[in-house]
């Protein structure tokens, strides 16, 4: 009789694939014994890490939001949004303006006669830009600044001058161009700053004395080779009927806190007012990012009593610690008041409401507002702080968030080496169950040969 395990003859579909000579399904065997050994280190691995990417994607959120808090507080803090000023020109153009500093409201009746212009003067017409000029010296001075340039035959063509007055290091402030019309082509010389003071001279000295012709002297009345084709001057306007002037078309000393943009001669008159629109902006913008804090440390905090799910910083003491500075600060007073006399009230919900009419008084009231916000003292010095303390690269949440990310990467160096261990193990269960695949393989084929010869006994016997 034939040696089989579970039956009298080996059953198709039990083990086969690499139990031919046993019948036993070494493979599927082996996958099952080492599941069962893998499985408590694994969901271990597993559920700390989940736990861990909850964490870490939980403080990520409040790290956003409270760095949106700090930005929020950036206008604030410099209370650049409590000086902001509207200027308007009643003829934008003649004249532009705008604040660059805290102007006083009022208007102003602005006559322009005179736009700053820069010098231009024009060569005579030479046949082309590759025409020779002359050798020697050519000297070009804008005040007490001067360069000089060294022409001979190899740098003496139009274009070469022109290139040399472009390319010099030392220019004062002229730039070069070629013109060319119907007589030839003329050097172009321009001043790169407008105003009287910023005019140019041109002179010569040694070489052939053809670059006389290039000669320019603004004091004299003849013998200048450059025609003028626009005078430097400097700007003529007056302010309420008070006459100024200016090198330049932009002007930033008239007016206290304005810079004047001249466009063109006539007149205009400019108003400046208050613009309390900045403000009301930026404290929006800080109840709005305020109350989005407030929304997302609810959320991580809260417990689902019906569903048995709570937030993924439950109990978590930096994030308890963080609301409660924050509810602190902001429900309290800074230089002696509360943010609920400007209309910015703390709600029951640990929420801020704003009562837009109750701030835009207090915004018409002067400074009340910037000095609530403003000095040591402050709600932007007193939230700063601690913000700054929480946030950016050194901020107590990077380092919990770099606490945790060093624990992904120890748990994922553990899952290596669990998998590796379980490639160990399957190894040598697929070497005990093929050597015992063999084993059973021999003893079936010792079993079908003692059946023949008892078979072949048991017909003897019967003759």
């Amino acid at each position: 009789m034939a040696i089989t395990v579970g039956s009298t003859t080996p059953t198709t579909g039990l083990l086969t694939s690499m139990g031919v000579g046993s019948g036993i399904d070494v493979a599927s065997l082996v996958e099952k014994l080492v599941a069962a050994r893998k499985a408590p280190q694994q969901n271990q691995i597993t559920s700390q890490t989940a736990a861990a990417n909850t964490q870490l994607s939980a403080l990520g959120q409040v790290s956003a939001a409270l760095s949106a808090l700090q930005s929020a507080m950036a206008p604030l803090t410099d209370g650049s949004v409590f000086t902001a000023h509207t200027v308007s020109s009643s003829d934008a153009s003649v004249l532009g303006a705008s604040a660059t500093g805290t102007p006083v409201n009022g208007s102003y009746d602005i006559v322009v006669t005179q736009l700053a212009s820069a010098l231009k003067a024009s060569s005579g017409a030479f046949a082309s830009g590759s025409t020779a000029v002359g050798t020697g010296t050519l000297t070009i001075a804008v005040g007490s600044q001067s360069m000089s340039l060294t022409l001979d035959s190899s740098n003496n063509s139009l274009a070469a001058i022109r290139d040399a007055i472009n390319g010099a290091s030392d220019n004062p402030g002229v730039s070069a161009t070629i013109v060319t019309g119907t007589d030839g082509a003329h050097l172009v010389l321009s001043g790169t700053r407008t105003g009287a003071a910023n005019g140019f001279s041109v002179s010569s000295s040694g070489g052939d004395g053809g670059l006389a012709a290039l000669k320019y002297d603004p004091a004299a009345s003849s013998g200048n080779g450059l025609s003028v084709v626009t005078a430097a001057a400097d700007a003529q306007y007056s302010i309420d009927g008070l006459a100024a002037s200016s090198a330049g078309n932009t002007v930033s000393t008239a007016i206290d806190g304005l810079t004047l943009n001249l466009v063109k001669a006539g007149s205009s008159t400019l108003t400046v007012s208050s613009d309390s629109s900045k403000a009301t902006s930026a404290l929006t913008n800080l109840v709005n990012t305020y109350n989005s804090f407030v929304g997302i440390y609810q959320n991580l905090t809260r417990y689902d009593a019906t569903s048995g799910t709570a937030g993924a910083l439950l109990g978590d003491a930096t994030l308890n610690g963080i609301s409660n500075t924050l509810s602190g600060i902001i429900g309290g007073t800074a230089n002696g008041a509360a943010l609920s006399s400007i209309g910015i009230s703390l709600q029951v919900d640990g929420t801020l409401s704003l009562d837009s009419t109750k701030l835009a008084t207090a915004l018409g009231n002067g400074t009340q507002v910037s000095s609530l916000f403003g000095g040591a003292n402050g709600f932007a010095a007193k939230l700063n702080a601690p913000l700054t303390s929480w946030v950016g690269s050194a901020g107590v949440l990077a380092s919990r968030s770099s606490s945790i990310n060093q624990q992904l990467s120890d748990l994922t160096n553990q899952q290596t080496a669990l998998n590796n261990r379980m490639d160990s193990l399957t190894a040598m269960y697929q070497a005990q169950f093929t050597a015992l695949d063999t084993l059973m393989s021999k003893l079936n084929g010792t079993s079908s040969y003692l059946q023949q010869q008892f078979d072949a006994l048991t017909n003897s016997n019967k003759k």
